[in-house]
């Protein structure tokens, strides 16, 4: 009875944590940036013609991404209606399948440890952001997980069903990105196998019913999407996959070392015990050679080279975002989990300054969460009560985490005392900072003021843009459903039609506007754009 009893507590704990880490609150603000608004628009079209092959962007093919999120988001548009939220939860539902899968991998494998690993994954910075974005980050981050941790299944366990598995969902994780998938599953892979000197690995990862899996899911689409759009494999292939790599061509450049604290602060609050799993695996393997891989410790190594080799790989990378290095990163709470286990198993704890560090580390996440309103709109810390009470509470966090770490019951209560830091600043993230991060960084106020101009209107106006960014345009697309016209490529629409500007463009518009009647109708000033009604060309 008791058996049962404590999986079924395990598994309501891991779904009142996941649900509220990833899916509280994923509409307190709208779509930002250029990607979120531009993917949910794309799926729209896609669900609006039941076209499930060729994804496209204002009626035109868009073949930058493969269609994975496209498909989810369309069975969520179409079972939740339209909407930001619902453009975000294949991303959060991603990210719970791999919560899930990291639990009972651990639970089969590593016994004792499955609770620790999939609620300190789930509390990572990066995994909670990415999981509340309508991005492929992570549907490929956690098909990409399931992947490698079913391998590594078919490795211990010899059962070769464990390699259908990992080829399936290699296979799902290639339609969430592309073959970035399989280049760092095979690198992982050989790079373990080259390590342990152990052919026979490679050979089997080639088992034809596991290779025929992962053709069964990714073929059918690659195949047709290439037939109907012959410029697909120049477009995706070679322009987003080679020379996104290759050259600044999206201008994304960022220095050698950038993905290093990328990777530091996507691990938080678990960045120190992280560095305290990696230093001792690699300590151990230095000690025991070969010998590592005879006992449970070759688990460590092959979650090390998981973390360490896509961070490498992409530090040569002529262009660099965040997201790229998010599949490395469940490695290492996944490292911290044994690293936790062994030192609980033999009633061992970590030294008070690492302790200490943890504890700083995760309560400090609080304080800018608690203040997120004013660094949003003021950009930077305001000096007061505010502050102050921000502060002691972090402080008080701290005090907690340390005392109950330290405490008789030791590392036992690690994950549950590091938990109350992230889920007080996801909270007040979402409570307190949704409105400021909504009229700053999303279209979604833009849009609804532009529909209080129209209201009474028998169908909306179209619109246009001018030296606005690009999140404007994508945004405005996905959030009145148009073609969004620029004026700087010569898009000027004949008859009437709304524009949204950047302030102080007012001498650019006087020029293209020719004779037209101008009318400054509103602005936002968090996102310095200013709203104008044209009227039709004189003639």
């Amino acid at each position: 009875m008791s058996d049962t009893k404590g999986p079924r507590q395990e598994w309501i704990v891991l779904a009142v944590v996941c649900g509220f880490l990833f899916f509280y609150g994923l509409g307190a603000f709208g779509l930002v940036g250029a990607d979120e608004p531009r993917y949910a628009q794309v799926a729209r079209e896609m669900l609006e013609r039941n076209d499930w092959v060729t994804p496209t962007l204002g009626h035109q093919p868009w073949l930058e991404k493969p269609p994975l999120l496209y498909w989810e988001e369309m069975i969520a548009f179409r079972l939740c209606g339209v909407s930001d939220w619902a453009a975000r939860l294949p991303s959060a539902f991603s990210a719970l399948l791999m919560i899930v899968a990291i639990y009972l991998f651990l639970r089969r494998f590593r016994p004792g440890s499955e609770l620790d690993g999939a609620l300190m994954t789930a509390s990572c910075v990066a995994v909670i952001g990415f999981a509340r974005a309508a991005g492929t980050d992570m549907p490929l981050t956690a098909n990409f997980t399931i992947a490698l941790l079913a391998w590594y299944a078919w490795h211990e366990s010899q059962e070769r069903r464990w390699l259908v598995v990992a080829l399936a969902f290699l296979g799902l994780a290639t339609l969430a990105k592309g073959p970035v998938a399989v280049a760092f599953f095979a690198l992982i892979v050989l790079a373990f196998a080259a390590v342990r000197r152990d052919r026979r690995l490679i050979a089997g990862m080639l088992w034809p019913p596991a290779v025929a899996a992962y053709c069964v899911v990714t073929l059918p689409w690659f195949v047709a999407v290439q037939l109907r759009n012959p410029e697909f494999f120049r477009i995706f292939i070679l322009e987003h996959n080679l020379a996104r790599f290759g050259t600044n061509l999206y201008r994304h450049q960022q220095p050698f070392w950038y993905f290093l604290p990328v990777a530091l602060i996507g691990l938080l609050p678990w960045t120190i015990f992280s560095i305290a799993a990696v230093a001792e695996t690699v300590r151990g393997w230095k000690a025991e050679g070969r010998k590592i891989f005879e006992g449970e410790a070759g688990l460590d190594v092959f979650l090390l080279l998981w973390l360490a080799l896509p961070i490498v790989f992409f530090s040569f990378s002529q262009s660099k975002l965040p997201g790229y290095i998010v599949p490395a990163l469940p490695a290492a709470p996944i490292l911290v989990a044994g690293f936790v286990r062994r030192r609980t198993t033999s009633n061992q704890t970590v030294g008070p300054a690492a302790v200490l560090l943890h504890a700083l580390f995760a309560g400090i996440l609080v304080m800018p969460c608690f203040l997120i309103s004013y660094i949003v709109l003021v950009h930077r810390l305001p000096w007061g009560v505010g502050t102050l009470a921000a502060g002691v509470l972090s402080l008080a966090v701290m005090a907690a985490i340390f005392r109950s770490v330290r405490g008789r019951f030791g590392l036992r209560l690690l994950h549950f005392s590091t938990l109350i830091p992230v889920v007080l600043s996801v909270a007040a993230l979402i409570r307190m900072g949704g409105v400021a991060l909504d009229e700053e960084n999303s279209t979604r106020p833009v849009a609804a003021a532009l529909a209080r101009t129209e209201a009474g209107a028998t169908s909306p106006l179209p619109i246009a843009v001018l030296q606005a960014p690009r999140q404007t345009e994508y945004g405005l697309a996905f959030y009145r459903n148009q073609i969004v016209s620029s004026y700087d490529r010569g898009e000027i629409p004949e008859g009437p039609h709304l524009l949204v500007a950047k302030e102080g463009a007012q001498s650019d518009l006087a020029k293209v506007a020719g004779s037209r009647l101008v009318e400054l109708i509103g602005s936002n000033p968090a996102q310095h754009l200013e709203y104008y009604r044209i009227s039709g060309v004189v003639r």
